[in-house]
């Protein structure tokens, strides 16, 4: 992964290059119409302040636990044993981000929701949260980490998520024939650029033309640069968002011509 001085780098480069968030200027009106009513919706909605009390729960959690590390790892915790409060400081989305999934959620309504990295189940309540009429398919390597999650589904009481514990390269093929189709996807769960294509190939084969993929961390290494570069430039991709911490990608093939934007958010 870069550094914290590169990463610092390329988002100051971004910062100043990227277009205005205000949506002045971008004629995709999909675009427009995310920038201004999702992006830019400073509602506080009811769920933010439960489900970031329980992030606070998770930040001062003392507890040991023993972790199987099936993606890129931490580049701050390198033992298998590890303790909660330092793994939610390491692997949880920030806030700005979680909420922002939530609104994307509630904006778009997707029917079908898929998360490849459930973690402590932070931002899988956003998710779950942002259309209770949604189904919730969400998959964590780390068995103990995927029961620390159960538990904060059973504190929001969220009905409407299934959780799958074990190494995506096992579970992910015989899911996604489950599913069968898929609305949105948030991939958050393998920092490595040839995973990263696979599921992204995976998940094109159960997409529609409204889904939504939403990546993580599509800067985090040169690696993943790689891979979101790959993906913009795939023949079915139509149209992307690059917000620095993650990159949304639209298939719908209504979009004539290819176009790839970079956002100040």
């Amino acid at each position: 992964m870069f550094t914290r001085f590169q990463l610092a780098k390329k988002y100051l480069h971004y910062y100043l290059t990227a277009s205005n968030g205000n949506g002045h200027g971008v004629h995709s009106p999909f675009v427009f119409d995310c920038i201004s009513k999702v992006l830019n919706d400073k509602k506080k909605y009811t769920c933010y302040e439960k489900i970031e009390n329980r992030r606070k729960e998770l930040l001062n959690d003392s507890t040991v636990i023993e972790v199987e590390d099936f993606g890129a790892g931490s580049s701050l915790i390198k033992t298998n044993k590890r303790v909660v409060k330092n793994i939610a400081q390491s692997s949880l989305k920030p806030k700005k981000f979680s909420q922002l999934l939530f609104r994307m959620v509630q904006y778009y309504q997707p029917e079908t929701i898929l998360e490849l990295g459930t973690s402590f189940g932070i931002t899988t309540a956003y998710l779950a949260a942002g259309n209770t009429n949604a189904n919730v398919f969400t998959c964590e390597g780390a068995k103990n980490i995927a029961n620390i999650a159960q538990q904060t589904f059973e504190k929001f009481a969220l009905k409407n998520i299934t959780l799958t514990k074990g190494d995506f390269e096992n579970t992910l093929p015989a899911l996604l024939t489950q599913i069968k189709n898929i609305d949105l996807a948030f991939l958050d769960g393998n920092h490595r650029k040839e995973p990263t294509l696979q599921y992204f190939q995976q998940l094109l084969n159960y997409s529609n033309p409204q889904t939504l993929l939403i990546f993580d961390d599509i800067h985090w290494s040169a690696e993943m640069e790689e891979a979101w570069q790959q993906i913009k430039q795939h023949p079915q991709v139509t149209l992307t968002i690059d917000l620095f911490f993650i990159g949304i990608v639209i298939i719908n093939p209504a979009i004539k011509v290819k176009q790839h934007f970079v956002i100040r958010y």
